[in-house]
């Protein structure tokens, strides 16, 4: 099974779905990306990837990557510069271990799209949707084998 089966098209639709609905209410940009292995630390390689997919160049800096290496079971969740000052490692800390409930469940997308949701809420409060905010990165999930 391939790293792009890890979710079903239905699990894949509602975790766009937290994205689109977290995003509804600021400016910030949430991405989710899956990979099979890390060969790194997780929030090392999630840095790498955050910087691939250019979340680094949003225009408030207030992008968020949540990263997973399925084979793995590993995970990080990384946030831009902007979203940083405003928020401490205590807040991903507690975004992550929302997330590990489920994962010890086997429940990864319930897990993931309850994350989504939490980061939502936290970017709404410190960068709130702007009327003339543009979807700056996709929603759907990216991968690499």
């Amino acid at each position: 099974m391939g790293v792009k089966d890890f979710f079903t098209d239905i699990q894949q639709r509602s975790i766009r779905k937290a994205i689109e609905s977290a995003e509804l209410n600021t400016s910030g940009e949430i991405r989710v990306h899956l990979e099979s292995k890390c060969k790194i630390e997780p929030k090392e390689r999630a840095i790498e990837v955050f910087e691939k997919l250019k979340m680094n160049e949003t225009a408030l800096r207030n992008g968020v990557l949540f990263y997973l290496a399925v084979d793995d079971k590993k995970f990080a969740i990384i946030g831009d510069k902007g979203i940083n000052e405003q928020v401490g490692d205590q807040f991903w800390d507690e975004v992550k271990e929302l997330m590990l409930l489920e994962f010890k469940r086997e429940q990864f997308s319930v897990g993931l799209c309850q994350g989504i949701e939490m980061t939502g809420f936290k970017l709404k409060a410190h960068f709130p949707h702007q009327k003339d905010d543009v979807n700056e990165l996709t929603n759907d999930i990216s991968f690499e084998e």
